[in-house]
């Protein structure tokens, strides 16, 4: 009667495809190609594509492993495994309560762009300052915040069968192929600059995949390390809850090394064509200069590329910010999703109800994240050194902070405490068998509880101090 209550997943494909859509974000669309662009192309790849298949899956078959094997979400699953460990749920669910304070905000921000370009308002996109201009302002970014919301809301009101798994079924398909359409056609591009040099999309592509191991030294190489590791967290939704309550939906006749395989699969794809969509054609309109542009990319560099290519820009924006609305939609309904399950539980209430209330308060905390532009504007230095404003904050304590000691206390927990065996009985089940046993046992229990350390250390400031 539990698990009719709460709904479940009723195929493989829609817990992959509805997995794979919180995995495939704005951060597979957005930061991974910076990162890739700034931390030597291939070299970045290379190192990514390694984490992936031995970090990441790790991570990604634990969570989900807790969820289905318990049945409850991270808030429950850990206290109900070991009641001495209930606090490491606790924790786990504060992950998703700071994320959602931000996400509906870069969200909104997303939708912005996405009426501009559908109103014939790109060129104005592409001016020096409008993006500036854009949030400091004191109502716009509340109002395409609260729109984006209150789409996210709607789809977690559904419920699961109904809502995320029917949204996830018809929005990830389109995903792909906006995505493997518009990579396509950024390697047809080709550009002639003032100084006479051309640039092609496929000189690009080189840069993009080639490793460049020019002036690569072993500080470089670990700061590569340790950007393609926290990458991960936003590329797999690992240790903030979200795939602990994915897992709680799948039914036990699904194959758990198939459909994780599939996960990491669908999420490295959409991350690799997203690089192959966005670096070609920043390298065709601004050089290996405009690559280098970080975090501002998507919202101040991508809109100068798509004004240089005429008319056709015009469409390309259009489809390029619907696509990222769609990857944004995916990701915040499965954080929404996270905490709606976990207050249902802990309040015995309905899901309609749950839903309602966590969207007003999700609303109340992004409008003030959006107000930390303008009226609630102040500028600090985040213990990493880089300086921040109130989304920054929330951003870092969710990411650099919590998500890196999660990950360590999960290892120490299951590596240590309930023994990898816990996990391997059910991802055995219906004697299926687990391929990478061997590689999931040293994983858990040796190599990420050091590497979180390490990350946590550099992410926190201490490393910095300590070498100083």
């Amino acid at each position: 009667m539990e698990a009719k209550k709460k709904g479940g997943f009723t195929s493989s494909i829609g817990f992959v495809l509805a997995a794979a859509g919180s995995a495939v974000g704005v951060g597979n669309i957005w930061r991974f190609p910076y990162l890739a662009a700034q931390d030597g192309g291939g070299l970045f790849l290379l190192i990514y594509l390694v984490l992936v298949l031995t970090f990441g899956f790790t991570l990604l078959a634990t969570d989900i492993v807790i969820g289905r094997r318990t049945g409850k979400n991270a808030w429950q699953a850990f206290g109900a495994i070991r009641s001495g460990w209930g606090f490491l749920g606790k924790i786990t669910f504060l992950v998703p309560v700071l994320i959602m304070t931000y996400y509906s905000v870069i969200g909104g921000w997303i939708l912005k762009y996405a009426a501009v370009y559908m109103t014939g308002q790109y060129q104005e996109a592409a001016q020096d300052g409008y993006f500036t201009s854009f949030i400091s302002s004191s109502v716009s970014p509340i109002v395409f915040m609260l729109i984006f919301l209150a789409m996210t809301a709607a789809v977690v009101y559904a419920g699961v069968e109904k809502g995320i798994e029917k949204f996830s079924k018809f929005v990830m398909p389109c995903l792909l192929l906006m995505i493997l359409g518009i990579a396509i056609y950024s390697l047809t591009l080709h550009h002639t600059d003032a100084a006479g040099n051309e640039r092609t999309g496929l000189q690009g592509l080189a840069v993009y995949l080639i490793p460049d191991f020019k002036g690569l030294t072993v500080s470089r190489f670990l700061s590569i390390l340790l950007d393609a590791m926290s990458q991960l967290f936003f590329s797999l939704s690992v240790s903030m809850g979200i795939m602990i309550t994915y897992g709680s939906y799948v039914k036990k006749d699904v194959d758990l090394n198939r459909s994780v395989a599939q996960i990491e699969i669908f999420d490295t794809s959409v991350a690799l064509l997203a690089g192959m969509m966005i670096i070609p054609a920043v390298y065709v309109f601004a050089g290996t200069e405009g690559m280098q542009s970080g975090p501002s990319l998507m919202f101040v560099s991508l809109p100068k590329v798509f004004s240089s290519m005429g008319a056709m820009g015009i469409v390309i924006g259009i489809a390029f910010f619907v696509m990222i609305l769609f990857a944004a939609l995916t990701s915040c309904v499965s954080i929404m999703e996270t905490l709606v399950a976990t207050c249902m539980n802990i309040f015995h209430a309905s899901r309609k109800k749950v839903s309602m209330v966590i969207a007003v308060l999700s609303a109340l905390s992004a409008i003030v994240i959006c107000m930390g532009y303008n009226a609630l504007y102040f500028s600090v230095t985040l213990p990493n050194g880089q300086s921040g404003q109130l989304l920054d904050i929330m951003d870092y304590v969710s990411n650099s902070f919590l998500m890196p000691m999660i990950a360590f206390l999960t290892s120490i927990f299951v590596g240590w405490v309930i023994k990898p065996e816990w996990i391997e009985q059910e991802m055995e089940i219906g004697a299926v068998r687990f391929n990478r046993k061997k590689l999931y046992r040293v994983m858990i229990r040796y190599v990420v509880p050091v590497i979180m350390i390490v990350l946590f250390v550099q992410s926190t400031g201490i490393l910095r101090f300590l070498i100083g």
